[in-house]
Parts: C-alpha cells; sequence; structure tokens
C-alpha cells in the first residue's frame, strides 16, 4: 500500500469490523502503501549545498520529488506554489528501498546521510504477497527473493546511521482483511523476524516494525502475539499510522495501550498526512485513499515529549499518491495539486 498505503487506512467493510491493524520507491500501505518504491525519484547522491537542516536527526534529499517540484515552480516565476511545496520539501522524509538496486541505493542514501552528519531513514516494503493485490500489490516472489532483497539492504547500510521501518501493512493483512492465504502465514512471520534480525546486525540500524493503526486492527491486543512472533523483541519498537490520517492523539494512545502488553517498546508515528485527521463519516471503501481536505502534520522531530513515543516521522511521503483513485495517479506516483492541498491546508 505504500504507493497507496491503502492497508494502512483500513482495507474494507472487513477491517472495520474487526474488533481485536523514498532514492526510493514510494507509497504504502493501507490502499497500497504508495512509497512501495515503485517511483523512480530521488537519486540520493551527496550534494555539496544541503538544504537547511530540519529539527530531526534525519537526512533531507535535496533531489526529492518536492525539491524538484519547488524548483519548477520557481522557475515558472510561482512563488506562492513554491513557498507550499518547500514546506515540503525542507523536512526528512522516508526513502523507500527499490529491490531492483537495494544495495547500491540504500548505500548512496546512507552515504548522503553520513556526508550531511544525518541519518537516513528507509523503509522495507517488498515481502512477498504484498498488498493483496491492491494498488501496491507485487513484493519478491518467493522467500528466498526476499531474503537476498533484505541482505542487499543490510550491505548498503553498513556501519551507517539508518532508521528503518519495516514492512508497512505486513502483519494487518494476516489479522484484518482475510486477504494474505494461512498457506503463507507462517512464512511471512519467519521472514519478518528474519529482517529484524539481519538490519538490527548493523551497529548503527534502528529498525521498529510496522503495526498498522488504530482503526485497522482495532483491539490492540490482537497485535501482541503476531508482533512477538515477527521479531518486536529483537526490534526497537513498531511503527503506526503509516500512509494513513489517525491523529496524532489516537495513535499515542492506542501505541501506548500496545507498548504495555510487549515490555513497554516504544513507537514512532507517521505524521506526513494527518494534520486534519481521517475522513469523518464516510461511507467510501476507500476512505484511505487520496481523502480530499487532508493537510501534512507536525513535523518530524525525535522531541515529541513523550517517552514512548520516538519520533514523529513522514513515512509516507507527503504528494505521492495513494493509487488511482480519486482522480489519482498510480501509487507512489507525485501528485502536484495533492501535494499543495496538504500544505496549503496545514495552515
Amino acid at each position: 500500500m505504500y504507493g497507496s498505503h491503502g492497508g494502512r487506512g483500513h482495507r474494507g467493510a472487513r477491517a472495520r469490523l474487526v474488533a481485536g491493524t523514498a532514492v526510493a520507491g514510494s507509497a504504502l500501505l493501507l490502499a497500497g502503501c504508495s512509497s512501495s518504491g515503485d517511483s523512480d525519484d530521488d537519486a540520493g547522491k551527496p550534494q555539496e549545498k544541503q538544504r537547511p537542516k530540519s529539527e530531526a536527526p534525519y537526512w533531507v534529499n535535496p533531489e526529492g520529488k518536492a525539491a524538484q517540484q519547488a524548483a519548477e515552480y520557481r522557475e515558472d516565476d510561482d512563488g506562492a506554489n513554491a513557498k507550499l511545496i518547500e514546506r515540503i520539501a525542507s523536512q526528512p522524509m522516508a526513502e523507500w528501498v527499490r529491490p531492483e538496486d537495494a544495495k547500491a541505493q540504500t548505500e548512496q542514501l546512507t552515504k548522503a546521510a553520513e556526508k550531511a552528519d544525518r541519518s537516513a531513514l528507509l523503509v522495507v516494503y517488498n515481502i512477498p504477497h504484498r498488498d493483496c493485490g491492491q494498488y501496491s500489490q507485487g513484493g519478491a516472489g518467493d522467500a528466498d527473493e526476499y531474503r537476498e532483497f533484505v541482505d542487499a539492504v543490510a550491505e548498503g547500510i553498513g556501519d551507517r546511521e539508518a532508521t528503518v521501518v519495516v514492512e508497512p501493512d505486513a502483519l494487518p493483512h494476516l489479522l484484518a482483511d482475510g486477504c494474505t492465504p494461512q498457506k503463507f502465514h507462517d512464512e511471512r512471520y519467519a521472514l519478518l523476524k528474519e529482517a529484524v534480525t539481519t538490519l538490527k546486525a548493523k551497529p548503527k540500524t534502528k529498525v521498529y516494525l510496522d503495526a498498522g493503526n488504530p482503526l485497522w486492527v482495532r483491539d490492540p491486543g490482537g497485535l501482541v502475539e503476531p508482533l512477538q512472533r515477527a521479531g518486536i523483541g529483537e526490534a526497537d519498537g513498531f511503527a503506526l499510522n503509516v500512509s494513513n490520517y489517525q491523529t496524532t492523539a489516537s495513535n499515542k494512545a492506542y501505541g501506548k495501550k500496545l507498548s504495555a502488553m510487549i515490555d513497554n517498546k516504544p513507537f514512532v508515528i507517521d505524521t506526513s498526512r494527518n494534520g486534519n485527521g481521517p475522513v469523518k463519516g464516510a461511507e467510501d471503501e476507500e476512505s484511505w485513499c487520496n481523502p480530499d481536505g487532508r493537510a501534512l502534520g507536525e513535523e518530524p522531530t525525535t522531541r515529541t515529549g513523550d517517552d514512548l513515543v520516538d519520533a514523529y516521522l513522514w513515512i509516507k511521503r507527503p504528494g505521492e499518491s495513494d493509487g488511482e483513485c480519486k482522480g489519482g495517479p498510480k501509487a507512489g506516483a507525485w501528485w502536484p495539486k495533492y501535494a499543495l492541498e496538504l500544505a496549503r491546508n496545514a495552515g
């Protein structure tokens, strides 16, 4: 769902009924994780001149789609729109690792971050049978191919600093949607745990395992055993709200309940597009997909004022489509109209 991050929202009626949920590609799940690494921008090359540093300790890609768009607006003498897009371009955002050149891309990104005295923020989104046939469907062809992908990411990171969000939607899809066949469940748990272990073996890498959002698996207790099977014990914590629009307050409340059940593990929250919260009272089965009236949320920071919340992050990259819904382009593709709306509505 990266591209659409669809799953991250709660995929349809079945998910709502559950009582007990980059230079990389782009979007995550909920509807297809639009940041799935299907995008083609962001070379991640080291730059002599860096954009003004964000408060967050993460690298700002000077060649990202938002930066390119802001430059185009300035060339067209459109200062108002350039200023709006700069609100996105000036912030660190996750880079979704492309499977086709995972090692090279990850090495390039982490070296660029190191040169800027920052940490790379990455997403691995390539689990087999990804996104249950929705907008960001795909993933590795089999378990061995996935293991090679994770190994390549780890090799690319090396001994440089990185924070990695592991497989948006992968766990919630096992629990809430009924879309991942039972025969693949054991394999997925094993692959997630291996991914966590492999990445954590790198000396300066932090790993957060995706745990959906408050409206997907509504009872956090339902995630305890799945997270344990997927390696939360070895991870630094878990991630919430990837590519979704649930409020920061609701995610904090949910995350604290879940944390208390898994040895007080901390968590991070995707605040990239939750400034106005989710669409209220929507009957649209795809209310998570490119909804109107949304806004940028809290800027990325590790200064959250809460010991259990390690960071607010922009994991889903603002301005990238959730999928081909509501007039949007394919999952993960840059959509200037939506980017402007998110920035404008943020006030």
